[in-house]
């Protein structure tokens, strides 16, 4: 991840990314394909935006390949089961995954100028069922 874009011009090496994995408060998913990981999804289901998509990331020789798109079926599932909206950022400069978004129905709802890095902005998206008044979440089967 740390070794292609969009996250050398975000500046997050090894160490940032390795923090974000560990972090015990996100949720990590690991897509493989023969047996060896191609991609991954980190999902925040606390804060403020309750079910975001933190981050995002294929083995560059699998983009356009689906995995991504399947990385965000399979998320959006996790969290319309608990939320009614989805949330992410993209990079203005990562034109590729801005596209997939799009496609997969997310809009715009904000741009943070200047936020991770100088000269690009962080692009706000949200994927709805509806408001969170009146939003009743799945009910999770026993255990």
């Amino acid at each position: 991840m740390a070794g292609s874009e969009p996250w050398l011009t975000l500046r997050r090496g090894c160490r940032s990314a390795l923090a974000i994995l560990l972090d015990p408060s996100r949720e990590v998913h690991v897509a493989a394909a023969g047996g060896r990981p191609v991609g991954f999804i980190i999902i925040a289901m606390t804060g403020p935006f309750r079910g975001y998509i933190q981050t995002i990331a294929v083995d560059p020789a699998h983009r356009g390949s689906g995995v991504g798109g399947r990385l965000i079926s399979f998320a959006e599932r996790r969290i319309f089961a608990e939320s009614p909206n989805v949330f992410l950022c993209v990079s203005s400069f990562n034109h590729r995954a801005r596209k997939l978004y799009e496609r997969l129905d997310y809009k715009v709802v904000g741009r943070l100028k200047d936020y991770v890095v100088r000269g690009h902005s962080e692009i706000l998206m949200r994927k709805t069922t509806g408001p969170l008044s009146g939003f009743k979440p799945a009910r999770r089967a026993s255990s």
